[in-house]
């Protein structure tokens, strides 16, 4: 099952067991269970410690538990975890062999404080970055915690299911079999939603901090960029963000960001937190600005007012909220979000294997969207609003040689069709001739571009007619001491090469701001 690097790495992982595993099968004759007894074969052979036993009576086949020997089994895969799943599965291995995991110890003892009984179910894909997250975070919950069992299941793997529970989205939570949480989560998030006095005292440690020298706000590559420009002065430095990473989480295959020829969002993301924690950072996660009080004059504190109520203070601010999907605006759009209408491919295409779906935007994102999802389902309508589309020539080219792609231009969707549950199809009117169409289908993936995240920011400071903040070419903003950089800024071409430079840039602005202010101003904000 796994090729000859995989068993090897895998030897070296399994190395640091603590004490034996046992994995518990439940199997049937089908192929999927003939390959599921070969990737637990390779896994036993590469420890001794790791036990494999064929008496497992789980309804899903296939499917299998991994547990400490002789305890509970708390931790349970509903297919194959390979791909994005893979780590998932050797993460399991090893929490369960009493390997320690890297999570801060308030967060570890948070878990096992947790009271109450919790039986998770996470449908995901193998395609889906977003997806081993929640699966990792879950599972480490579980084994720390034995009021907490976790399933991860193969939604395509178990398309009845799917259906039948109305499985459109992945990563898809269930709690004790009633839906808990969609998207992307980290074990903070889960704890957040299960632990309700948690952010109350999380705004009171908050609410204590002293004044920071710079505050970012935003852990997306600017944001992360900032940080570490500013902590390498030796000044004070702190990082709000409400997701590090931001929309690079959300990004699949990344090949332009100069000396690294391919990567993919969650493993960059890796790197910028690594980089930014190897310095004097106070980082805090989880934390979603909600109001700029900018300085009234130059040497004064800006604050920044989080959602949780707690207020931060600083004598520079870099602005780095980033950007966020655009809606269609459609009828029937947010009536059917994570119901048939999905804004990442890689991540939601294969529940839609078979199936009628239409990609909304004919831009590079909505031509790749529309090439990948062509491997998967039946039939793939692109409607672009411009009379052509605009991605490069190389996609383009792609995109024409398949026979089950259908292309409309000079169009506008009108309304997404469901039925109550889920999406039927969608309108759109052909601009040259005002006449109106309808296409039936199971799926809509919306990929029309990005919009600033800047609407907590209106008043604060200049804005431009789309919502960007206005930046010079330090990063300079209207307001005294505030810089700004990234994809919400005034900044041409949304890359994340630019981002981070636009992030170093803005960081070197405000120690150049902070080392210019006249003595009796620094004396005046040190008090």
């Amino acid at each position: 099952m796994l090729d000859q690097g995989l068993k090897s790495q895998l030897k070296t992982y399994l190395e640091n067991l603590r004490h034996p595993v046992e994995l518990i099968a439940s199997l049937d004759a089908s192929a999927k269970s003939a390959e599921l007894k070969a990737l637990l074969d390779d896994i036993v052979e590469a420890s001794e410690k790791v036990l494999l036993r064929l008496d497992g009576q789980d309804a899903r086949k296939p499917s299998f538990a991994v547990r400490a020997a002789g305890a509970d089994a708390r931790v349970t895969f509903a297919g194959l975890p390979m791909g994005h799943e893979f780590t998932s599965l050797v993460l399991a291995l090893l929490q369960a062999g009493g390997h320690p995991p890297r999570v801060e110890p308030e967060v570890i003892e948070q878990i096992k404080a947790l009271e109450g009984d919790y039986s998770f179910e996470t449908y995901f894909s193998l395609s889906c970055q977003n997806c081993p997250d929640v699966v990792q975070a879950l599972n480490l919950m579980s084994v720390l915690n034995p009021a907490i069992r976790h399933v991860a299941i193969d939604g395509a793997l178990f398309q009845d299911e799917v259906e039948a529970r109305k499985i459109m989205a992945v990563p898809t939570v269930l709690l004790n079999g009633q839906p808990f949480a969609q998207g992307r989560m980290t074990v903070e998030e889960i704890l957040a939603k299960l632990d309700t006095g948690a952010a109350a005292r999380g705004a009171a440690k908050l609410a204590a901090k002293g004044v920071f020298d710079v505050l970012v706000v935003g852990g997306g590559p600017a944001g992360a960029a900032a940080a570490v420009y500013a902590a390498r002065k030796g000044i004070v430095t702190g990082l709000a963000a409400e997701r590090f990473g931001g929309q690079v989480l959300d990004t699949m295959a990344i090949e332009n960001f100069i000396s690294v020829p391919h990567t993919e969002g969650p493993k960059l993301v890796s790197g910028l937190e690594q980089h930014v924690k190897a310095y004097e950072v106070d980082v805090m996660n989880l934390q979603k600005a909600a109001k700029l009080i900018p300085a009234k004059a130059a040497g004064e504190l800006s604050e920044i007012v989080l959602e949780s109520g707690a207020t931060l203070r600083a004598r520079t601010v870099i602005l780095a909220p980033g950007a966020r999907w655009r809606q269609m605006g459609a009828p029937g759009e947010e009536q059917y979000r994570n119901r048939g209408v999905a804004y990442c491919p890689h991540c939601d295409g294969p529940l839609y294997k078979g199936k009628r779906v239409a990609v909304i935007g004919g831009g590079n994102s909505g031509v790749e969207a529309a090439i990948d999802l062509a491997g998967i389902v039946a039939h793939v309508t692109l409607i672009e609003y411009d009379s052509q589309l605009r991605a490069d020539a190389v996609l383009q080219r792609k995109l024409a040689s398949l026979p089950n792609v259908t292309v409309i231009t000079s169009a506008l969707t009108t309304e997404v069709l469901g039925d109550g549950e889920k999406v039927t199809g969608l309108t759109y009117r052909d601009r040259p001739t005002e006449a109106v169409h309808t296409v039936e289908l199971e799926g809509i993936f919306v990929q029309i571009g990005l919009v600033p995240n800047t609407e907590w920011l209106q008043g604060a400071l200049a804005l431009s007619p789309r919502g960007e903040i206005e930046v010079d070419a330090h990063g300079a903003t209207s307001a005294p001491g505030v810089f700004a950089a990234g994809d919400a800024t005034t900044t041409p071409f949304k890359q994340i090469v630019i981002a981070a430079g636009d992030g170093a840039k803005a960081a070197l602005s405000a120690f150049d701001y902070l080392i210019r202010l006249p003595a009796e101003a620094k004396e005046a904000v040190a008090a």
